[in-house]
């Protein structure tokens, strides 16, 4: 009789990885660095994906910004991007659709695992309609340390019971594939990733040739297993 193949799961980044809402952020961001007196440009913004809020106005209002200065600003730019989300609404980038369905089919767990506030991911989820399509969200809030640290892949990995080996990320930024290396997983980058030394690298979703997430795990040596 067959071994049963064991419980695998993706964890999926949400920004820029399920969703293109760079503008969204953008603009906000915008918004409020402005009304703090600080300008800001899209490359020093674009180098910011993927880090939590905290961490990045630590860099951008500088050494002095008290913790409450840096709360404040953090919760008015979310409080922008939902608007500004909810107003103009989203759509799944090319082939989140066929693979989060094709491994669902397949027996996969998901999870989202992002740096992004929780407020926001349950936003992005009900603008999509999807609140009820992945086993486990894990955000902002539910870490200490935001990517590139480790911290929200193992967490997502511990939500559904899995060991690290069994897992695949997916990401769009850099940070999010260093973290995935530090969290001991099988990584894969697209768009802004593709160039951060992933495991599989696409220029998005819809270019993974049928059957990348099986033989990531499929390659697994021994002494990963034992990790």
């Amino acid at each position: 009789m067959a071994t049963p193949a064991p419980e695998r799961a993706v964890l999926w980044d949400l920004d820029g990885t399920l969703i293109d809402s760079e503008e969204y952020h953008w603009q906000s961001w915008l918004e409020v660095m402005a009304a703090e007196g600080v300008t800001l440009t899209r490359e020093r913004f674009l180098a910011s994906f993927g880090q939590r809020n905290d961490r990045i106005l630590a860099d951008w209002l500088g050494p002095r910004a008290s913790p409450e200065r840096i709360a404040r600003v953090a919760d008015a730019k979310e409080s922008a991007y939902r608007r500004l989300m909810r107003a103009g609404g989203l759509e799944w980038l090319p082939g989140v659709t066929l693979w989060t369905g094709r491994l669902r089919q397949a027996g996969w767990k998901q999870a989202i695992a992002s740096s992004a506030p929780r407020e926001n991911i349950e936003a992005v989820l009900d603008v999509l309609g999807a609140a009820d399509q992945f086993d486990a969200v894990v955000s902002a809030e539910d870490v200490r340390a935001g990517k590139p640290a480790p911290d929200v892949f193992l967490a997502a990995a511990s939500r559904l019971g899995l060991p690290s080996h069994l897992c695949v990320v997916v990401e769009d930024a850099p940070a999010g594939i260093e973290a995935a290396r530090r969290a001991g997983m099988r990584s894969i980058g697209i768009r802004g990733a593709a160039g951060a030394g992933p495991d599989v690298a696409a220029a998005s979703l819809a270019d993974l040739p049928d059957g990348t997430f099986e033989n990531m795990l499929d390659h697994n040596t021994d002494a990963e297993k034992r990790s």
